[in-house]
Parts: structure tokens; C-alpha cells; sequence
């Protein structure tokens, strides 16, 4: 599946027009699972319908196994949609929507109960045929929802949000399911998600957008390893970002001048002396430390505050006027030492994990 440089613009009450999707140019691959993921009013599930035939880009084309969907209406195109809402009839029983699609195509008899059966079991509601959705957890509406899509045996299956309204154990489990579906299946998925660690758990690969654009598209570990913008940094978890100027380049990387002295990182060796950056470093990557006897890429700072999430201590630091942030595990699981409030400390900074941005 490819968006060609589709563009998409809305009109609102005062008759002015609103950019919502501005030149997407995506390579969407065969057997992948691809998420889409950004805020709300981002453009992604615009995006979504427009795949699904629902909205029409106003310039552009989508290609669906090299064949251009233009003017193909929703029902003749090789793809399948699983809404936030599932969308289920609640006067037919599960078997019966499930089956729906493939009646409406004028399959019956043995092929219709054999695909019918197949779909359902691969989903796990085998035992559930008779029962009417309103009898169903949130859980088991999403799998019947599913159902019905692979059913029809789709090139692409849409899912638009499909776990936001499930409580957070469950969903938790449907993202393993989902993930496992689709590679048992063997089919293109393309899911539509706000939700950043969702997308890094279940994705092939992730298309961050921001405000109708793509801002980068790759790998989970590369998104949050290596991320290109501000926005992109701290969309997907926390970053600590911080300002500066190249002071030196050198084929290992780059010297940058920042409120904090100089650190030295191993990205940047293109770059030109005297122009300014930002740097980004994950919370995790900071290394908490009482005595400074490291080799150079020292942060002083002060302990502010101390959040306890469980898993981890978030220490929120104080470092030359700037607000950083770490991660450390707690003792009980392998932390060496935690530290306490107003306690000066030194921060590691390791030159690897040092990212610079684009934006500047």
C-alpha cells in the first residue's frame, strides 16, 4: 500500500479552509504492522478514512497492491475496518455478524460456515455463535469486531483506535493478541493510535504525525533512540532537552557549548562549527552518581522532587536553572543507591545516548 502526496483540507462554520493532512508520501508494506500515531487532531485517522475510501485527498492517490484507489468506493476496495465503536449490529448474533460481509458478497453454504468458523476460532469466540453483542465484555466486542474484518480475507486491515475504550490490563492483553494475529495471519495492518507506548509494543514500524505532517517514520528503538525532532522526542516518553552551540566537530562526533559546559556527544560530526542545536537525552540514559569522578559530561544538580511510580523513582532535578529528569529503578529490583530531597548530585551524561535534533 503507498499515500502519494496526498493532501487534505476541511472547511469550517466561517468558510475558511483548515490543512489537515499536507504532502503524506508513505510506503506502507505488504505483511507489516503499521501504525499511524499522534495527538488528537494530528490528521491520522483522516488519513485512515481516506485508505478506507470513506474521504476522498484533495490531490494525491492511494495505492493498494499497485492498483490506484481513486474514485473506488469503500465496499470494492481489498481492505477491512475495525472502528473505535466496533460497530456491531446488536439485533444479530455473533455468528451472524461475523458473517454479514461475506452474505452481502453472496458466499453461503459450507465455504460460508467454514470461514465463519475459522475466523472465530482464530480470535478465540468459537463458543460464543449464539450470543448477541449487548451479552459481551468490551474484550470479546473487539474480537467479534475482528472477526468480521479478517473474514472477508482483506489485503489491509484497518483499526481505528480499536483498544482506547477497553480499561488498561485489557488492553494490555489485546496488544499482544493483536500483535500475534497479524503475524499468524500474515496481513497488512495499519493502526491508527494516540497511545506511544501501544504503538512501540505492537509496530513494525511507526509514523509519528504532527499537525497533518509526518514528522519520522521508522523502527520503535529508532524513534525513541535516535529521535529527529523535539516533537518526536518527547511525544514518545520523556526527553531532557537541552540547548547549545558546536564548539568542536571531529570524525567521532561533535563538542557542544550548553548552560551546563560542554558535552560531548557521538552524533554531529557533519555539522559546522558555531551553529545551534538541541540535544536530547531519554531520562533512563542519565546516570545519578554522589561523587563527580567520571570523564567529563557532568551535569551538578540538585534533587527537587522524587515521584515513586512503582517500577521506578522519577527524580526531578534542578541543574543551573534548567529542570532535568531521571529514571532510576527501584532498590528492591537492582537500583544501587537512591538519593534524597535536596541532595546535590552528579548526572552522567553517556556521549551515546546524546541525540541531536533537527530542529535547533
Amino acid at each position: 500500500m503507498s499515500v502519494v502526496d496526498v493532501f487534505k483540507s476541511f472547511r469550517n462554520a466561517q468558510g475558511a479552509d483548515t490543512r489537515v493532512l499536507d504532502d503524506i508520501d508513505l510506503d506502507i508494506r505488504k505483511g507489516e504492522f503499521f501504525s499511524l500515531l499522534g495527538p488528537s487532531g494530528c490528521g491520522k485517522t483522516t488519513l485512515l478514512r481516506i485508505l478506507a475510501g470513506f474521504e476522498q485527498p484533495d490531490a494525491g492517490a492511494v495505492l493498494i497492491g499497485g492498483r490506484d484507489m481513486t474514485g473506488v468506493p469503500p465496499n470494492l476496495r481489498p481492505v477491512n475496518t475495525v472502528f473505535q465503536s466496533y460497530a456491531l449490529f446488536p439485533h444479530l448474533s455473533v455468528y451472524d455478524n461475523v458473517a454479514f460481509g461475506l452474505r452481502q458478497k453472496g458466499i453461503g453454504g459450507a465455504a460460508l460456515r467454514d470461514r465463519v468458523s475459522r475466523a472465530m476460532e482464530t480470535v478465540r469466540i468459537g463458543d460464543f455463535g449464539t450470543r448477541k453483542p449487548d451479552n459481551l465484555s468490551g474484550g470479546q466486542r473487539q474480537r467479534v469486531a475482528l472477526a468480521r474484518a479478517i473474514v472477508n480475507e482483506p489485503e489491509v486491515l484497518l483499526l481505528d483506535e480499536p483498544l482506547s475504550a477497553l480499561d488498561l490490563k485489557l488492553r494490555k492483553e489485546l496488544q499482544v493478541e493483536l500483535s500475534n494475529l497479524q503475524e499468524t495471519l500474515g496481513m497488512t495492518f495499519v493502526f491508527v493510535t494516540h497511545d506511544q507506548e501501544e504503538a512501540l509494543v505492537m509496530s513494525d514500524r511507526i509514523a509519528v504525525m504532527n499537525r497533518g505532517r509526518v514528522e519520522q517514520l521508522g523502527k520503535a528503538e529508532d524513534l525513541y533512540e535516535r529521535p529527529r525532532t523535539a516533537f518526536v522526542a518527547n511525544f514518545l516518553g520523556q526527553s531532557n532537552l537541552i540547548p547549545g552551540k558546536v564548539q568542536e566537530v571531529s570524525p567521532g562526533g561533535a563538542v557542544i557549548l550548553t548552560e551546563h559546559g560542554l558535552l560531548r556527544t557521538v552524533y554531529g560530526a557533519d555539522l559546522s562549527v558555531g551553529r545551534e542545536v538541541m540535544l536530547s537525552i531519554r531520562p533512563e540514559k542519565l546516570r545519578m552518581e554522589r561523587d563527580d569522578e567520571t570523564e567529563g559530561n557532568e551535569v551538578r544538580a540538585r534533587v527537587d522532587d522524587i515521584v515513586y511510580t512503582g517500577a521506578e523513582n522519577q527524580y526531578l532535578l534542578e541543574a543551573n536553572g534548567q529542570r532535568l529528569v531521571a529514571f532510576q529503578l527501584n532498590s528492591d529490583i537492582g537500583a544501587d543507591e537512591d538519593f534524597d530531597y535536596e541532595e546535590e548530585v552528579a548526572l552522567y551524561l553517556p556521549p551515546a545516548s546524546l541525540v541531536i535534533l533537527e530542529e535547533g
